[in-house]
C-alpha cells in the first residue's frame, strides 16, 4: 500500500515517443477524412497525455468522437442566432409602444405645425418608398410634397377634425426594426358644417438609424367613400357617419 501511494506522488513524465510512432498509433484504422479535424485542421501529429501510446481500439474510438463533438461544437457556435437579434417579450412591447406613441403624437392635428409633426416620422435623408393610390414615390421630398398638398386641399378645410387610431399591429422584426399596421379614421364637418369622415389603413416600416426611429417604407389605403357608410370597424359609435 505504501509503495502505491508513492508511485501516485510521483511527478508525471511523459515517455518519449517518435512523432511519427505516435501519430500512426494515434490515427491508424482511420480514413482520410477522418484524419482531417474540424475546419480542415490536419491531424498529423497530436501529442497525447497519457503514458502508453493510444494504440488500442479503445483509444482510437475516443479520438473519433472527440474530432465527432469538436466538429458539432463548432457548428453550433456557427449557427446559433446572434445575441442582440434576440429580444425578449418586455422588449418587443417597449418598442411597440414606442412607435404607437411617436404615430399619435406626430398625427395630433389640434397642435402646431402639422406637417412638420408629420415629416417628423421620415429620415432627414436617403430613400423613402410610398405607396398610396396606385402610385410610388421614393424621396423624402415627394412624401413631403403629397402631405403639404393633403393639409392645404383637405386637411385645413376640414372643421374640428380628430384624427383616430385603430388597434395597432406590431411585428418587431429585430432590435432595429419593425412593421405596423393601422387603420384610422378622421371625423370632421365640412366648411359648409356637414358631417364627414375620412378613413383607411396604413402600414409603415420603421428602422432605428443614430438611435432614432424613423419611416423607410409605407403604404396607404384610402377607404372609398362610397362604402363608408357600411364600415364600422374600429369606430367609435360617436364617430361613425351618419
Amino acid at each position: 500500500m505504501h509503495s502505491a501511494h508513492h508511485s501516485l506522488l510521483q511527478p508525471w513524465r511523459p515517455q518519449a515517443y517518435e512523432p511519427s510512432t505516435l501519430a500512426d498509433n494515434w490515427t491508424s484504422g482511420l480514413s482520410d477524412a477522418e484524419r482531417v479535424g474540424p475546419i480542415g485542421v490536419q491531424w498529423s501529429y497530436l501529442p497525447t497525455p497519457f503514458d502508453l501510446p493510444p494504440s488500442t481500439h479503445a483509444m482510437r474510438s475516443q479520438y473519433k468522437l472527440a474530432v465527432v463533438l469538436a466538429m458539432v461544437t463548432v457548428g453550433s457556435f456557427a449557427c446559433e442566432p446572434d445575441r442582440e437579434s434576440r429580444l425578449s417579450p418586455a422588449r418587443r412591447t417597449a418598442i411597440a409602444d414606442t412607435l404607437t406613441s411617436m404615430i399619435r403624437s406626430a398625427y395630433d392635428l389640434k397642435a402646431n405645425d402639422v406637417v412638420g409633426r408629420f415629416m417628423s416620422l421620415y429620415p432627414d435623408t436617403g430613400r423613402v418608398i410610398s405607396a398610396s393610390g396606385g402610385r410610388v414615390t421614393t424621396t423624402r421630398d415627394s412624401v413631403e410634397s403629397g402631405i403639404r398638398s393633403f393639409w392645404t386641399y383637405v386637411g385645413q378645410r376640414m372643421q374640428n377634425p380628430t384624427w383616430i387610431w385603430g388597434r395597432p399591429l406590431v411585428d418587431v422584426l429585430s432590435p432595429d426594426a419593425a412593421v405596423i399596421t393601422m387603420t384610422y379614421r378622421v371625423p370632421h364637418r365640412t366648411p359648409e358644417g356637414a358631417p364627414h369622415t375620412i378613413a383607411g389603413a396604413w402600414t409603415a416600416v420603421f428602422e432605428r438609424r443614430a438611435g432614432r426611429w424613423v419611416i423607410v417604407q409605407e403604404h396607404l389605403s384610402e377607404v372609398p367613400p362610397e362604402v363608408m357608410a357600411g364600415d364600422t370597424a374600429d369606430v367609435p359609435a360617436a364617430h361613425m357617419h351618419p
